[in-house]
């Protein structure tokens, strides 16, 4: 029968008809303060507790969580943010793992007035304060980027269908909001560590010599190529009076900003140790013990240091667990320098070796770091100590510059479109 045909009807019908009314009013109401809220923020937090108190209100519950994940990444249920807000005393409610799972099976609302007794969760030991639970996924593309909830009907009771129905809506016209400010933060913070780097990549290179040393009678030069912006690997020049220079070539533990800092720390340390009348191996042990009180027990780093000494023409060196350097001599022999003890950091107190070579004209020195004789073509080939010193033994009318370009180049043919792994350091001195 229609409700006007019934005069008993139709006061109830109309009752109905003015609470749906002002539901839908109520709701379309916090959808548009919601939107005008979170409409001016670009935080991610504030627009996320912006929806929490407006999910809170909307469902009378004491305590609301947005989880944020990364459906994409290996663990899809890894929490990336968490915000919670609550209207109550009492510990903070933790989304657990299995609803988290669930929701990125099912991908739907989720309504749970009785969870020690709801046959989904069997098992789950739930916290004795959680007594209602609903929970709505937030989908951006259909995507799960997160999940909110709440917590215990206000004044008792469970929540209702029309509250599972209002918090879908509200995650539904939150989630792409939510998305788009926490992708926002996440490019603002890459351009930040992005500058971040190119000034610690500019920082790095001043300090690396800017010029090859002028020594009369002999020809110097360096380079050093990192495999990222920043690099571990660094060389150095010293003039310690008009007749003695030192240089060193290290190669720190590791890559990016962390192996600079760490380079950073030892080229201080050892421009420090220069500076006070320290033989290459005292030089060498001392460097050692405050490398190792100062840095992680991970950390460590490989030295040549050596002192050439143009008067005398003679080379005093000390290798802390560095690659052997070739000195090829005017007849095209060609030896390795031996000389020293344990890489740097990897004992706090250790005794170093030193030795002394005597330089002939036409002599030439070339140290080098192990990103050139490691670096790999595609086959996953290394350029290798073999092919580096046949280079050097049939390189005897270059410049010191000349044999640094022509190492460069042919390490660069080797690998060809292969990209760099690890950094490259040379230093060559010639006698004249």
């Amino acid at each position: 029968m229609a409700p006007d045909s019934n005069p008993d009807a139709r006061p109830e019908f109309l009752a109905e008809e003015n609470r749906r009314l002002r539901r839908a009013v109520d709701e379309l109401t916090i959808l548009n303060d919601l939107a005008r809220e979170i409409s001016g923020s670009s935080s991610s937090q504030d627009i996320m507790g912006a929806i929490i108190h407006r999910s809170l209100r909307a469902v009378r519950a004491e305590q609301g969580v947005i989880t944020l994940v990364d459906e994409k990444a290996s663990q899809p249920m890894k929490t990336l943010v968490r915000t919670m807000v609550t209207s109550v005393q009492g510990q903070p409610f933790h989304l657990d793992q299995c609803i988290l799972g669930w929701m990125h099976i099912n991908k739907k609302p989720l309504l749970v007035n009785d969870p020690e007794n709801d046959v989904r969760f069997r098992g789950v030991d739930w916290d004795e304060s959680t007594q209602t639970l609903l929970a709505v996924p937030l989908l951006a593309k259909s995507r799960l980027i997160g999940v909110l909830s709440v917590y215990n009907k206000k004044g008792g009771g469970g929540f209702s269908d029309e509250d599972q129905r209002l918090l879908a809506i509200l995650a539904t016209q939150s989630a792409q909001v939510v998305e788009n400010a926490r992708l926002y933060e996440e490019e603002q913070a890459l351009l930040r560590m992005r500058e971040e780097i190119r000034v610690a990549s500019e920082i790095q290179h001043r300090l690396l010599p800017k010029v090859s040393p002028d020594l009369p009678g002999y020809q110097v030069a360096g380079i050093s190529i990192p495999a990222q912006d920043v690099g571990g690997d660094y060389f150095d020049f010293l003039l310690l009076d008009e007749n003695r220079m030192a240089f060193c070539l290290g190669d720190v533990s590791g890559k990016g900003l962390p192996a600079a800092l760490l380079m950073a720390n030892l080229q201080a340390t050892i421009r420090g140790l220069t500076l006070s009348t320290l033989t290459p191996c005292q030089c060498l042990e001392r460097a050692n013990t405050l490398l190792f009180q100062s840095t992680d027990p991970e950390k460590f780093a490989t030295l040549f240091y050596g002192v050439l000494d143009i008067e005398n023409h003679r080379l005093s060196y000390c290798s802390a667990g560095h690659e052997r350097p070739f000195h090829r001599t005017r007849g095209q022999m060609l030896h390795r320098l031996e000389a020293g003890g344990l890489i740097l950091s990897f004992l706090e107190e250790c005794a170093y070796e030193e030795a002394h070579v005597p330089l002939q004209p036409g002599d030439t020195m070339v140290v080098f770091s192990d990103g050139i004789t490691d670096a790999a073509n595609e086959r996953d080939e290394p350029y290798t100590e073999e092919r580096l010193a046949t280079l050097i033994a049939n390189s005897s009318e270059e410049s010191a510059e000349e044999l640094v370009e022509k190492i460069v180049a042919d390490v660069g043919k080797h690998t060809g479109d292969h990209p760099q792994f690890d950094d490259m350091t040379l230093v060559v001195i010639k006698r004249r």
